[in-house]
């Protein structure tokens, strides 16, 4: 019997984890592009998204030659 999934459909790695991929979802992010130019500190202060989920997502935007506000 499969299990549902508590994560959001998003393109986000899955290093992110599921309490960021949630807040990140509940704010109105599911795509990595669309945190192209957010700052850090707003992302940060959404309740599940902590500095590990920073550092991944960062990484992520700079492999497509973007980066967090």
């Amino acid at each position: 019997m499969a299990i549902a999934s508590d994560r959001p459909e998003t393109d986000f790695p899955r290093a992110v984890g599921a309490p960021a991929t949630r807040a990140l979802a509940a704010a109105g992010y599911t795509r990595l592009d669309q945190l192209a130019g957010v700052p850090a500190v707003e992302l940060a202060a959404l309740h599940g998204v902590g500095q590990k989920a920073l550092r991944v997502l960062g990484e992520a935007l700079a492999e497509r030659g973007l980066s967090l506000g």
